[in-house]
């Protein structure tokens, strides 16, 4: 709880100059997409589609940056070992179409590895609103891992401060060294929500529709609504030509 209280005592200033860049991206028609790697993929998967957000949204997602066991195929050592690769996320970005004027969320607790500092920077010079979120404790005490010198928070426009330790574990356990219980991909989500809340608020009085997935267990939401609301995001999408 301390943790969150202290990105909203210290960290709403950059939410929503960030909300402001997301709010006129999806107000000209654009998308904001979002990327991560590792444990900082679940964040970038979790803002879009989900019961409470709404179209405008894109996840841009490797899933051979997403463990899928501990060791072997799709394990954390391999990806651990692709996200430091260098010229990999600009080949991966190299697929997709990214409109001049659309957002780029980049989440990343370390910011120091090369697949979050190549996304920012390949969004950069695609003219994009780069918002990193990240560790700044990290950012003031880890060395890049990227030949630029840069890390992520570098990169982006607005940086977004997840207020998280550089070991990112919170807990201590008597007679350990090691604490537990990793806190960063809480506040990612925490930080993502506040976003989606704030840009929210934004297109509301721009008078921008927002189709938005709601859970069928509420009363009087047709059956059909959700249906609907992915119709108008492949729309979107489609118009977007990525």
């Amino acid at each position: 709880m301390e943790v969150l209280e202290k990105i909203q005592s210290t960290q709403m200033d950059n939410i929503k100059k960030a909300s402001e860049l997301m709010a006129k991206s999806i107000y000209d028609g654009k998308l904001v997409h979002t990327f991560g790697s590792g444990h900082s993929a679940l964040p970038a998967l979790d803002i879009f589609p989900r019961y409470g957000s709404y179209v405008g949204f894109h996840p841009v997602v490797d899933p051979r940056l997403i463990w899928h066991t501990a060791i072997g195929p799709g394990g954390a050592r391999e990806l651990l070992w692709i996200e430091r690769q260098e010229g990999y996320i600009k080949n991966f970005l190299q697929s997709y179409s990214f409109s001049v004027g659309s957002t780029f969320i980049v989440y990343s607790h370390g910011g120091a590895n090369a697949a979050p500092i190549e996304a920012g920077l390949y969004a950069r010079e695609q003219k994009m609103n780069v918002v990193a979120i990240t560790s700044m404790d990290n950012y003031r005490n880890t060395e890049s891992k990227h030949s630029s010198g840069k890390c992520l928070a570098d990169t982006a426009d607005v940086v977004i401060d997840n207020c998280v330790p550089l070991e990112d574990s919170m807990v201590e356990v008597e007679g350990q060294i090691a604490k537990v219980a990793a806190c960063s991909s809480i506040t990612a989500i925490f930080i993502s929500m506040s976003l989606v809340a704030e840009t929210a608020q934004l297109l509301r009085k721009m008078g921008v529709n927002m189709p938005t997935f709601v859970s069928p267990n509420v009363e009087g939401i047709a059956s059909s609504h959700n249906d609907e609301v992915y119709a108008e995001y492949t729309q979107y999408v489609k118009n977007q030509k990525i």
